[in-house]
């Protein structure tokens, strides 16, 4: 079999802008201080089309609160540095089995007809417990937003690649899972671990189901990231137990998110990759 020929040097030289031309869809990103918003920065920056999804009403019922979309389209476009950049947004509760096909098709024609990169990193907040806490609404409410509109996406992603050539460049699926298979697990949040490790024990199966596509699928536990859900004690606690003596910041997984995405991580699928320096759980 004949061997692929090494990299000419202008190969090995980083492109400044290596998602130039590709399209791509980041679910959950509906404020500031986010990582979906982190995520879609950093694809604009790298040259991508972004389409943001978002679902206003569940933030706002959190702490932390809701962003006027203006403002985060805004602040995507800004990275861009570009006025005129392709970014998009648009709502969607991704609870209804019928939105997350839906969703890929807004997306896909707001795009110019085709997604390259799909990041689903929404999730559901709140409303979990331990084991003795939770029921059957729970674990239904977590298995709707965490797991099966994940798969949907994906399925919806799936059907619309392989309506593109055979084997067309840029295809890639990131996921995100959460602690769950580290060392003492996520006892207070059943439901919600359990969800996020269905979609890490699915990886590589959806790996192998898009290889034929030339499609990526890989799976990020971002560990521990400050996005204002934690304060006072509970915060200092687990800065504590990093070596770096910070939490996370929304832009260190979207950096592996954005590289991911790149032509540069082609060889990388069916892996679910910590980005969580060094936490000592």
């Amino acid at each position: 079999m004949p061997q692929l020929p090494p990299p000419t040097p202008a190969q090995l030289r980083r492109d400044p802008l290596p998602l130039r031309g590709r399209t791509a869809l980041v679910t959950g990103a509906s404020r500031r201080g986010g990582i979906g918003y982190a995520v879609a920065r950093r694809l604009v920056a790298y040259g991508a089309g972004v389409y943001l999804h978002h679902h206003v009403p569940h933030d706002a019922a959190m702490p932390w609160g809701a962003d006027r979309i203006e403002d985060v389209v805004d602040g995507v476009r800004a990275a861009a540095g570009d006025p005129d950049a392709a970014v998009c947004a648009g709502p969607g509760d991704l609870s209804e089995p019928h939105v997350p096909a839906a969703l890929i098709d807004t997306a896909a024609r707001a795009l110019g007809g085709r997604i390259d990169v799909l990041v689903a990193n929404h999730a559901l907040s709140g409303s979990d417990g331990t084991l003795d806490a939770i029921d059957a609404a729970v674990l239904d409410a977590h298995w709707a937003v965490d797991t099966r509109s994940v798969i949907l996406l994906v399925q919806a992603y799936a059907r619309l690649r392989a309506e593109l050539p055979p084997r067309s460049p840029g295809g890639r699926v990131v996921m995100m899972t959460s602690g769950q298979d580290t060392a003492g697990g996520m006892p207070d949040e059943i439901a919600y671990a359990l969800q996020k490790g269905a979609l890490a024990s699915a990886t590589r199966s959806l790996a192998t189901t898009f290889a034929d596509l030339a499609v990526t699928v890989n799976t990020v536990n971002p560990g521990p990231v400050d996005t204002g859900y934690l304060t006072g004690d509970a915060y200092a606690q687990v800065e504590a137990m990093s070596p770096a003596g910070r939490w996370g910041m929304p832009d260190d997984p979207a950096r592996l998110i954005a590289w991911l995405a790149t032509d540069e991580a082609e060889w990388i699928t069916g892996q679910v990759i910590d980005s969580e320096g060094g936490f000592r759980h």
